[in-house]
């Protein structure tokens, strides 16, 4: 599976963005699918996930009520939606697939490159 991220870009505080991630290869409703981030001089981070039926979703504490996750298997693309933005949010976020599960690990198999995302203040 290939992954490719976009939408990323230059938003102000409170602002919207949808970053999309197109996947390639066989089999991407099989997949779980996550998002993560990784700010300047920090670890790279959970953000969200979706199970492969879209009947299972995970978020950090830290987007819960601004991020939203989805999926459309028919277009082998997930989305993130992220509203209210914050400055702390500036990251590259990356997309990531994952035959097992969803959920909050760094287990993933296959992961995306990244698209840069910054909220000016």
């Amino acid at each position: 599976v290939q992954l490719q991220a976009s939408g990323g870009g230059l938003v102000q505080t409170g602002g919207s963005l949808r970053l999309s991630c197109a996947a390639s290869g066989r089999s991407f409703s099989s997949y779980a699918m996550g998002w993560f981030r990784q700010a300047p001089g920090k670890e790279r981070e959970f953000v969200a996930g979706i199970s492969w039926n879209i009947d299972t979703t995970y978020y950090a504490d830290s987007v819960k009520g601004r991020f939203t996750i989805s999926r459309d298997n028919a277009k082998n693309t997930v989305y993130l939606q992220m509203n209210s933005l914050k400055p702390e949010d500036t990251a590259v976020y990356y997309c990531a697939a994952d035959y097992h599960t969803a959920g909050p690990h760094n287990g993933y198999d296959y992961w995306g490159q990244g698209t840069l995302v910054t909220v000016s203040s």
